[in-house]
């Protein structure tokens, strides 16, 4: 007797999630693109039916590519965005117009890319991995969707990412930092070298500011494969920024013009120079200045959950998925932005990150740390984590609290007590995706 099809079956975005994460989870890594290609070459190469803002980096991936969005949104065109993790739904991760794929899409697309699959699958010694399913469903829900343009955001590194099948017009590559040392190399070149793979022969690519080292490497790499490398400082930068309101204002020399008085509703330096990188990516797609009322439409209103999201209450709570130490130091600079008062952090941090420089970094802008963990099995316990901090901020500044649910508990009880106190939630884009739960969000 045959065995049923899996399309066979009724399948709902739960049952979709689950057949996913049963395959080699995120953290699993094997260096190459021959899985993911031989799946998109049975499916007709679907992400070449769209042009594409493909962007890397260690920190801000995820906010650049939710502003490129917008503004190509506010341009009308119809956009595709893929980013990774989700916070708090699988469905984030597949943008169609500014909004997750819709619930139908989402099965879709799994059972659209499935059959080719599980060809793959069948001769090859290495199934595909959760993310290049992902990847492979996002391609072929943007095609059939008709999308104009992606916005895509790479897992980890680039040349080998599953992403990178994606023959993108137009790189944007944020700083580069030290993170996934284990899978990207020890040194920020080791680790450039992997991010340069996104820029293909003929593109554009645009850079933030980088180490004169790492500059060199990706002009070399542009320089080899026939392509154009543009460095914010000196091809284009921010010109001017002030904290204002819900966010701050920022003005830009961009590629093909100059932009005055935008509105930006994220909070941070960082995010002033996340939007610099996007603003440049736009007009290297689009060769053309942005019109500046579109552009102050687009980043008035965007918005990045879960980097540096400031929740109104009292006690406010500020959510920030920061996980290594570039990422805190733009978090406790951030802090500063919004003004001096007692802070208690809730941390939570996975096992293979460098909690040691992130509480370094954090250390001068909290009062307090609660210490826990989150629902990941690579998570820290919790007196792992309280080890830690101690060492940084000595006994009497860190609590211990086993629970997340609890550790929220007892910062808001902490941060209620002290005069305009707030509680930051941070360690983990899991932990800050756990916490929007339970804060009902």
């Amino acid at each position: 007797m045959s065995r049923p099809s899996a399309t066979a079956f009724t399948l709902d975005v739960t049952e979709v999630e689950r057949r996913l994460l049963a395959r080699w989870p995120e953290t699993r890594i094997a260096p190459s693109l021959e899985r993911i290609r031989a799946v998109t070459d049975l499916l007709g190469r679907p992400q070449r039916d769209y042009r594409a803002i493909h962007i890397t980096g260690t920190n801000g991936k995820t906010s650049t590519a939710r502003m490129v969005e917008s503004i190509l949104l506010e341009l009308g065109s119809t956009v595709g965005r893929f980013t990774s993790p989700h916070l708090t739904d699988i469905r984030e991760r597949i943008s169609i117009g500014g909004r997750p794929i819709s619930p139908e899409a989402f099965v879709q697309a799994y059972q659209d890319v499935l059959p080719a699959a599980e060809t793959v699958d069948r001769g090859s010694p290495t199934p595909l991995s959760f993310f290049e399913m992902t990847v492979a469903m996002a391609y072929q829900a943007f095609s059939s969707a008709g999308i104009d343009v992606a916005a895509v955001e790479v897992g980890m590194g680039g040349m080998w990412d599953a992403t990178n099948v994606i023959d993108a017009p137009v790189a944007a590559l944020l700083p580069v930092g030290l993170d996934h040392v284990d899978h990207l190399g020890p040194t920020r070149l080791d680790i450039a070298a992997e991010k340069a793979g996104i820029i293909k022969p003929g593109a554009l690519a645009v850079t933030a500011r980088q180490t004169p080292e790492v500059e060199q490497l990706l002009r070399a790499h542009a320089d080899a494969h026939l392509a154009r490398l543009m460095v914010e400082g000196r091809d284009f930068g921010l010109s001017g920024r002030r904290v204002a309101g819900e966010g701050q204002t920022v003005s830009v020399d961009g590629l093909a013009g100059h932009y005055q008085e935008v509105p930006l509703a994220l909070h941070g330096r960082h995010q002033a120079h996340n939007a610099v990188l996007a603003i440049a990516s736009v007009e290297a797609l689009l060769e053309e200045m942005i019109p500046l009322d579109a552009l102050r439409r687009a980043l008035g209103s965007v918005r990045s959950p879960g980097r540096l999201e400031v929740l109104p209450g009292t006690p406010a709570v500020i959510l920030d998925a920061a996980h290594n130490p570039d990422g805190a130091r733009a978090l406790a600079a951030a802090l500063a932005d919004l003004g001096p008062r007692p802070t208690v952090a809730v941390v939570a941090a996975m096992g293979d990150k460098d909690l040691a420089g992130m509480l370094v970094e954090l250390e001068p802008v909290v009062t307090t740390i609660v210490c826990t963990r989150n629902g990941s099995p690579r998570s820290l316990p919790p007196d792992a984590v309280a080890s830690a901090a101690r060492k940084v901020l000595g006994a009497d500044r860190v609590v211990e609290v086993d629970d997340l649910a609890d550790a929220l508990t007892e910062a808001t009880e902490a941060a209620s007590a002290a005069a305009g106190g707030q509680v930051l939630v941070t360690g983990s884009v899991v932990t800050v995706g756990e916490a929007r739960r339970l804060l009902g969000l």
